[in-house]
């Protein structure tokens, strides 16, 4: 398993994008309004525009700009889902297809949510690719 991506989470897409690429550095390999991703050269950074501006609460998927979410790629999705719901893992997510890959999303013990991904045919994922 390794750390795949990273989602931060943006007020602002075309601003965000213009930071990591023209100011940062970092290679833009994918860009739309919703969806963003930067080439690194181990995992994939993401920048996911926000549709909250307050508090994450407890809904995993309204992060508010400034929050980071990682990603993790498994080879075996099923194996690691079955092994969460075993440990006690909540479960915010349970896998589901996205743009070729599974994904799924679990709370860790202080409530961050964390996605993990496996590509068609056990790959690793690279994002979740919502939009």
């Amino acid at each position: 398993m390794k750390l795949d991506y990273a989602i931060v989470f943006v007020g602002d897409m075309g601003r965000s994008v213009a930071f990591y690429r023209d100011v940062v550095g970092l290679s833009l390999t994918f860009e739309s309004t919703h969806w963003s991703e930067f080439g690194t050269e181990g995992a994939t950074l993401a920048l996911h525009l926000s549709e909250s501006s307050g508090a994450a609460g407890d809904d995993p998927e309204a992060m508010p700009p400034g929050r980071c979410r990682p990603g993790l790629g498994v080879g075996d999705l099923d194996a690691f889902h079955a092994r969460m719901l075993e440990n006690g893992v909540p479960c915010v997510e349970a896998p589901r297809e996205v743009f070729g890959s599974r994904i799924a999303m679990y709370l860790d013990p202080d409530g961050l949510a964390f996605s993990v991904g496996e590509r068609a045919g056990g790959a690793r994922s690279v994002g979740d690719g919502e939009a």
